[in-house]
């Protein structure tokens, strides 16, 4: 059976060292262990525990493992969503992907983010900031994306990049921290000659 969320979602609580949050966080990676557990080939099993693990699943999610969450049911992704070895997405509030997504090796998605004042940080008060990420979007291997942020669709995140605020649409971004670098055009259409062959 589905978890039922019980975390408060962008908003400051006393996150850690709650009982109740650490109960469910526990649901959530004993299902990540046994899906980690699982033979890579076998998509059926991989299948069903992702159903019983995230909020929503669209039509044939991959997750290669290994692949770690704190809650689950905070995420959602949408058709054809692809992630590569080793995704890590802290869902303390709401993670949203959107269709045919690629997700390179080693992602961290974090909606985490601890006071800043040492005595609060002491006493657990940390907040929790919702992520959404568009269709069609890329996000290159290493890369970190923070609380709080949504990249639009059709864009490309590269390689190493520490997101903090928000992407555009139909951009390249690239950087720590991630900066637009250019828009996307027609003529990458013609960077790869012999798919036009």
């Amino acid at each position: 059976m589905k978890n039922k969320p019980i975390v408060p979602t962008d908003c400051f609580f006393q996150g850690c060292f709650n009982p109740a949050y650490e109960a469910e966080m526990s649901k959530a990676k004993e299902q990540c262990f046994r899906y980690n557990r699982l033979s890579p080939n076998d998509r059926e099993a991989q299948r069903e525990i992702l159903s019983a693990l995230l909020g929503k699943t669209g039509k044939e999610p991959t997750i290669l493992p290994p692949f770690w969450c704190d809650y689950g049911y905070n995420i959602s992704v949408g058709d054809y969503f692809y992630a590569n070895h080793n995704l890590i997405i802290t869902d303390g509030a709401p993670v949203t992907f959107g269709d045919h997504l690629f997700i390179a090796p080693n992602c961290c998605f974090t909606t985490a983010e601890h006071a800043i004042d040492p005595d609060m940080r002491k006493r657990g008060i940390e907040v929790a900031k919702p992520i959404t990420v568009g269709n069609n979007v890329w996000i290159g291997a290493g890369s970190t994306v923070l609380a709080g942020v949504t990249i639009g669709d059709n864009s490309v995140i590269g390689a190493g990049s520490v997101v903090t605020r928000d992407i555009p649409p139909n951009v390249v971004a690239v950087g720590v921290p991630c900066r637009v670098m250019r828009s996307i055009t027609e003529a990458d259409k013609t960077r790869y000659p012999f798919w036009n062959k």
